[in-house]
C-alpha cells in the first residue's frame, strides 16, 4: 500500500466545485489532495448547458441574491479565462401565454443591473419581424428580447482549475477513490483504491464535493449531513446548426420552463436542457425518448424548420446534486449552494458542498474555505478574483486579437484548427505548437482536426488518460470523427498511453 502522506485539506471530488476549491487552497498556501474517481468533470461539470450565466429565470423565484452573485462571477470568468469563457447574445421571442412582455422587461432591467454589468451590452427589445434573429422564427413571434450571457467550454474549466491547482501544489488524482475515511486523533484517515492499487493518506480536513456521489461519500466518512440533496435529471441534444448568426434563443415552453438553443463548436447547435427528477445510479443516466420528444416539439414550436429526431447527431444526460428545499417542481428547485460543517470539538471538520452551478463555482470555494478558516488560521488571504486561469493571459490582445496572432506566427496552420487551438488553450497554444512549422510537425492526422501531437500534449499535460478523455472532455474532437475515425484514434491512444504508462 503506498503512503501519499500528509495534507492540511483532502478534496473528494473533482468536478467543478471540488477543482475550484483545491485551487483556491492550494493558492492560500495549504497542502491540498484532490481525489476524483473518474477522469476530472466526467459527471455533471461536463453535461451542462455550456453557459456562464445569472439565472434570468430564478428571478421568478426571488433568488436575488444568487442572480445577483452569479451575474458578478460571470464577469469575473470572461476576464480570468477569455479563450474558454466568451460573450454571447441570446433572443427571447416573446410568447404572451407563457410570460407577460412587462414581467420580462422588469426581469431584463434587474438583469442588467443587480451584478454592475460592466463588460457585456445590455438588454434591448426586438422586432423580430423585421431584425435577422427573427428569420428562422415562426411568424406568430414577431416579439422579442435580446440579452447577454456568456458561453463556457464546462469541462475545459474544470481542468483548467484542476491544472492551476497542480501548479500551485496540489496532489490530483484521477480514477482513484475514497473507499473509507475516518477520524484518527484529529486528522482524517483516507483509504484510497486506484485500480488494483490502494493508497492510504491523512488529512488536517476533508471537503465533500463529490456532487451526485455526495450522499456515497457521506457514507464512507460517517458524517451524515442534515440536508438532503435531491437529483435531477438535465439532458441535451447536439444537431447540426439550423439558423444564421450567432446569437442563442431562449425559448418558453408552456410550462414556464426554458430552453436554451445555442451555437456549438461553430457548426452545431446545442439545444437542453430538461428538468427530470432521477433515482438511481449517476453513472446509469440516460436521455428518455420522452425528453428527446418534448425538447424537440419546443424548438419546432418556435422555428419554421426546426430539427427532427433525424437530425439528432449526439445526445448526453447529467445529474445535477441540488439542495432539496422542498420545490414540488424539479424546475423550481433552487440552483443556489449550501455548505453543512460537521466538526465536533477536538475532531477533523468535514465541509460538505449540496448544490451550485458552474458560474458561482469560484465564489464557492472562497465560502467554502472562509468556513474552514477557523481550522486554517494561517491560510493566506483571497486570491481568485483577480487571477486568470491557464492560458488566459493574452497579452491585452483580446480573443480576437490573439487569434489573430496566433495565425500569423502559423501560418501554415488551417484557420480551423487554429482557431480551435485558441480557444481550447489560449496562451498554451504556444507550448502545444511549440518549434512546429508545418502540419507534418502535429504528426498523424485522424480527422476532424485532430493531430497527434494534441492528444500527446493533453496525455502530458493535462491529465488525459483514455481516449474518451481527449475527444469529450478535453475536446469535442467526437463530434468531428466518423466512426472509423474515432475507433483508430481510440486503438492509436490506448496504444500509446500503455506505453507512456509502463
Amino acid at each position: 500500500m503506498t503512503d501519499l502522506g500528509d495534507f492540511d485539506l483532502a478534496v473528494i471530488g473533482g468536478g467543478v466545485n471540488g477543482a475550484g476549491i483545491a485551487r483556491d487552497a492550494a493558492g492560500r498556501g495549504l497542502s491540498v489532495l484532490l481525489i476524483e474517481k473518474h477522469d476530472f468533470a466526467e459527471g455533471t461539470s461536463s453535461r451542462s448547458s455550456k453557459l456562464v450565466h445569472g439565472g434570468l429565470r430564478y428571478l421568478e423565484y426571488y433568488e436575488f441574491r444568487l442572480v445577483r452573485e452569479s451575474l458578478i462571477e460571470r464577469e469575473v470568468l470572461l476576464r480570468a479565462a477569455p479563450h474558454i469563457v466568451r460573450p454571447m447574445r441570446f433572443v427571447l421571442p416573446h410568447s404572451p401565454e407563457q410570460r407577460p412582455a412587462w414581467l420580462i422587461r422588469l426581469g431584463l432591467f434587474l438583469y442588467d443591473h443587480l451584478g454592475g454589468r460592466e463588460l457585456l451590452p445590455s438588454s434591448g427589445a426586438l422586432d423580430l419581424a423585421r431584425a435577422p434573429e427573427g428569420e428562422p422564427l415562426r411568424q406568430a413571434f414577431s416579439r422579442g428580447f435580446a440579452y447577454s450571457d456568456c458561453w463556457v467550454d464546462d469541462a475545459r474549466l474544470v481542468v483548467l482549475n484542476v491544472l492551476d491547482a497542480s501548479r500551485l501544489g496540489a496532489r490530483v488524482l484521477s480514477r482513484t477513490e475514497l473507499i473509507s475515511a475516518r477520524r484518527d486523533g484529529g486528522e482524517w484517515s483516507l483509504s484510497l483504491r486506484s485500480g488494483a492499487l490502494e493508497s492510504r493518506a491523512r488529512a488536517r480536513g476533508l471537503v465533500n464535493a463529490a456532487g451526485p456521489w455526495v450522499e456515497d461519500v457521506e457514507r464512507a466518512t460517517g458524517a451524515n449531513s442534515a440536508k438532503r440533496v435531491r437529483l435531477v435529471k438535465g439532458s441535451h441534444l447536439i444537431t447540426a446548426k439550423f439558423w444564421r448568426g450567432e446569437q442563442a434563443y431562449l425559448l418558453q415552453s408552456p410550462d414556464r420552463r426554458v430552453v436554451f438553443v445555442s451555437p456549438y463548436e461553430e457548426d452545431f447547435a446545442l439545444i437542453g436542457t430538461t428538468d427530470v427528477p432521477f433515482a438511481g445510479s449517476p453513472e446509469d443516466v440516460a436521455i428518455e425518448e420522452s425528453e428527446v420528444d418534448e425538447l424537440l416539439g419546443l424548438v419546432n414550436r418556435y422555428f419554421r424548420r426546426g430539427p427532427t429526431r433525424d437530425d439528432v447527431l449526439h445526445c448526453f444526460s447529467g445529474v445535477r446534486p441540488l439542495f432539496d428545499d422542498g420545490a414540488d417542481d424539479a424546475s423550481a428547485i433552487t440552483r443556489d449552494y449550501v455548505f453543512d460543517l460537521d466538526a465536533p470539538a477536538g475532531a477533523a471538520p468535514v465541509l460538505t458542498i449540496i448544490g451550485g452551478k458552474i458560474t458561482t463555482y469560484r465564489r464557492l470555494a472562497e465560502r467554502a474555505l472562509e468556513r474552514l478558516q477557523p481550522f486554517f488560521p494561517a491560510m493566506t488571504p483571497l486570491w481568485t478574483k483577480g487571477a486568470t486561469l491557464p492560458g488566459g493571459a493574452l497579452g491585452g490582445l483580446g480573443f480576437s486579437g490573439f487569434l489573430s496572432a496566433l495565425a500569423s506566427r502559423n501560418p501554415w496552420l488551417p484557420a480551423e484548427v487554429a482557431l480551435g487551438y485558441a480557444r481550447r488553450y489560449g496562451s498554451r497554444a504556444e507550448d502545444l505548437l511549440k518549434d512546429a512549422k508545418s502540419l507534418e510537425d502535429l504528426g498523424r492526422h485522424f480527422g476532424g482536426g485532430l493531430y497527434e501531437r494534441e492528444a500527446l500534449f493533453l496525455a502530458a499535460k493535462e491529465f488525459a488518460a483514455s481516449a474518451d478523455d481527449v475527444l469529450e472532455r478535453r475536446t469535442k474532437h467526437h463530434l468531428r470523427l466518423t466512426p472509423e475515425q474515432r475507433s483508430s484514434f481510440e486503438v492509436w491512444f490506448d496504444a500509446k498511453n500503455r506505453t507512456r504508462t509502463v
